[in-house]
């Protein structure tokens, strides 16, 4: 895992990361710029900063993310391909709860 933080006046203001895998792959993970500090070219920093980093260390390699609407034209301007879209899903954890009558699982 790497990762860069964008300060302002000795506060992070944002950030952004990407991960090592296997067969010379690097996912971009994600980025995030403070509400009151958007609109300024962080995000375009961060994101350069990155982009020069792989490319000065990682030639070969191929990169990939899951991209948010917002972010989609900037990796679209950066040669991207645009591929499948997700929708972002998410659950509370209440603790297990059994489902309908118990029975016996084997592998």
């Amino acid at each position: 895992m790497h990762g860069w933080v964008a300060h302002k006046n000795e506060f992070c203001v944002g950030h952004i990361h990407m991960q090592l895998e296997a067969n010379k792959r690097i996912k971009f993970l994600d980025a995030w710029v403070h509400e009151n500090h958007r609109r300024q070219g962080i995000f375009r920093e961060l994101w350069d900063t990155r982009w020069q980093y792989v490319n000065e260390n990682f030639k070969g390699y191929t990169t990939y993310a899951w991209a948010k609407p917002l972010s989609l034209p900037l990796l679209l301007e950066k040669g991207f391909k645009a591929g499948d879209s997700s929708v972002y899903v998410e659950k509370d954890v209440d603790g297990f709860k059994p489902h309908g009558p118990s029975c016996f699982v084997s592998c």
